[in-house]
């Protein structure tokens, strides 16, 4: 479900991290990208639309200014993340270090 940035984000120090992972699942590899905040954790996998934006004004293209620099180009060169599952309750996640495969 399409939804705006700004009722995620509708208080500013709701999100704490954001970043890019490679995601292993199964036999494949997904590169997807995490969103942290206060309360859960959002898992979004990342996808490249093959059609660029028109254009050089790429400013027009609306982008949440808490986002990084890095995802907010990203967006605008027509890319976009899409909601892989349910988002994690941080209350029922245990976060581990594990030693490289």
């Amino acid at each position: 479900r399409e939804n705006s940035c700004e009722n995620i984000l509708s208080s500013a120090n709701r999100l704490l991290h954001e970043g890019r992972l490679m995601l292993a699942e199964s036999t494949r590899l997904l590169d997807v990208y995490l969103f942290l905040f206060d309360d859960f954790l959002l898992i979004t996998k990342i996808k490249r639309n093959k059609k660029k934006y028109g254009g050089s004004d790429t400013s027009v293209i609306p982008v949440c200014p808490s986002l990084t620099p890095d995802l907010q180009s990203f967006i605008r060169e027509g890319g976009f993340c899409t909601v892989l599952d349910q988002p994690i309750p941080l209350d029922r996640l245990i976060v581990k270090n594990v030693e490289p495969i």
